[in-house]
């Protein structure tokens, strides 16, 4: 685990593996922090190492922002929001499922995506409920990085939200989009992938400079040609 600032203000923390890099963001103010999701059951550790490296507490923690409801980006989120009085930000569709209120919906797979899915969520634990304080959705601004405008990106999970911060031209895509040896595709295992597809090439639209993606490595220059260049090796 790393951090790396993709943005001023903006910090990665580098989960996973190498070969199954998750990422979680931190957004650093000078009242506080926001954690943009919050990695799977047991990344609380990893994220409060980070913000301890970056001169920041845990009771730093003002707002945590989950980008949808999967285990490898929520399952964390109760935790860390027990640290602090932090407000839990999801998507309007997707809180039911972050709270525990119902079983989320499974992803669609291709035969590709079944093979990968075996592979990288073999063992991962599901997330406990969190409460969710801000349903949100399109057009909602949050209050940090100069105005993080929420959108609604559907497809990956009915509920999933990206954020757009255009002072530093950054797209927080979630798991819509994700990067594979240098370039960006779409994320997979969707519960939509028709939706999904809309929903990058919406963010494609963007003047974005930055993307930070749910999963590899971000994009730290022309990330709109990017966007408008993914592919999908999973279909």
């Amino acid at each position: 685990m790393d951090t790396v600032e993709v943005a001023p203000g903006l910090h990665q923390v580098r989960l996973g593996t190498s070969t199954h890099l998750l990422n979680a963001y931190l957004a650093l103010e000078d009242d506080g922090v926001t954690v943009i999701d919050t990695g799977a059951v047991g990344s609380a550790a990893d994220i409060r190492a980070a913000l301890r490296r970056l001169g920041r507490a845990p009771g730093d923690v003002r707002r945590i922002v989950l980008t949808h409801f999967h285990a490898d980006h929520a399952g964390s989120a109760a935790e860390i929001a027990g640290w602090a009085d932090a407000v839990v930000v999801a998507g309007e569709a997707d809180a039911p499922y972050v709270r525990g209120e119902r079983p989320g919906p499974g992803p669609v797979f291709t035969e590709a995506e079944r093979r990968l899915h075996e592979v990288v969520a073999a063992g991962l634990p599901p997330a406990p409920p969190c409460r969710v304080d801000q349903p949100v959705s399109e057009g909602d601004v949050l209050d940090f990085a100069g105005g993080a405008e929420v959108l609604s990106v559907p497809g990956h999970t009915p509920g999933s939200i990206a954020l757009w911060l255009p002072r530093h031209r950054v797209l927080v895509t979630g798991d819509t989009v994700a990067e594979s040896e240098g370039g960006l595709v779409l994320g997979p295992f969707n519960t939509d992938r028709e939706l999904a597809w809309h929903s990058l090439r919406r963010l494609s639209a963007y003047d974005a400079e930055i993307a930070c993606v749910g999963h590899g490595n971000p994009v730290l220059r022309e990330a709109a040609a990017a966007l408008r260049a993914a592919t999908d090796p999973f279909g």
